[in-house]
């Protein structure tokens, strides 16, 4: 089971993270550096086999909790369409922490795929305060973009706690799928490069397989070339950055032969 853009089983999605973007407090001075690192690391992974790859601006930290400024949903068109052009590949896009409108409006004027939503339906604590769901703003204005955009929304999203301190309830699953309609969901660890629970992400493909609507599970985030293969068996798809990255560091480049190793031991089955 996975989302039709993938056009395979258990697909594995590979991370492009942005260097900082114009604007934010690490940019480097050079737009160039930023979408050849980018375009370099979108071929790596293509290379190496995934099956679609997700444009994130993972150096703007620190993030803005929703809407980023003009200039970033520039510069992040620019970048995702530097990458659409280099490879044979679903593109996806992120704004971090939560802009899903900016998100979906990348992916809409670059021909994008799909976008992740870290917060999509309820509401978490995070690092940048308290981060509110906007479904009913995403799906309209996916349907006013006439936009053939997936939506893949976290249900326990990373560097964030449930708003209340509440423990994980699988039924979120329910929320985010019949009255958010997203359109798949993704279950991570407690942060970047951190295993999934296993047990929450068994619950999370048990609830999901409950709906009444065809909804994948993505891990998203701590999958391995040692785990990729057991996790497959549990979801329907992974999204993989650091362990693709030159000696497994999140803000490294990506190594081709890594991502090699890893895709093929998710196909041990195959």
């Amino acid at each position: 089971m996975n989302i039709d853009v993938f056009g395979v089983d258990r697909p594995v999605v590979g991370m492009v993270h942005l260097a900082p973007l114009p604007g934010s407090p690490r940019f480097a001075g050079n737009r160039d550096l930023i979408h050849n690192r980018a375009v370099h690391d979108a071929e790596a992974l293509e290379a190496g086999g995934v099956d679609g790859v997700v444009v994130e601006n993972f150096g703007d930290a620190p993030f803005y909790p929703d809407d980023v400024p003009k200039h970033v949903v520039a510069e992040m068109t620019t970048a995702v369409s530097a990458v659409a052009d280099a490879v044979d590949l679903p593109v996806g896009v992120n704004v971090l922490r939560n802009d899903a409108e900016a998100a979906l409006s990348v992916a809409a004027a670059t021909g994008a795929a799909f976008v992740r939503v870290n917060v999509h339906t309820g509401a978490r604590v995070t690092d940048q305060g308290v981060v509110e769901g906007r479904a009913q703003e995403t799906m309209r204005l996916r349907e006013r973009l006439d936009a053939d955009v997936r939506v893949l929304a976290d249900v326990d999203v990373k560097h964030s706690a449930p708003l209340g301190g509440e423990g994980f309830d699988p039924e979120v699953v329910a929320e985010t799928v019949e009255r958010g309609l997203a359109d798949g969901v993704v279950v991570s660890g407690t942060g970047t490069g951190h295993a999934v629970d296993t047990d929450r992400l068994a619950a999370v493909a048990r609830r999901s397989a409950d709906l009444d609507v065809e909804t994948p599970v993505f891990v998203g985030s701590g999958v391995t070339t040692e785990t990729v293969a057991d996790l497959l068996d549990v979801a329907d798809g992974a999204i993989v950055g650091t362990a693709l990255k030159r000696g497994g560091r999140t803000t490294y480049p990506v190594d081709e032969d890594r991502v090699a190793d890893l895709v093929a031991a998710a196909r041990r089955d195959d």
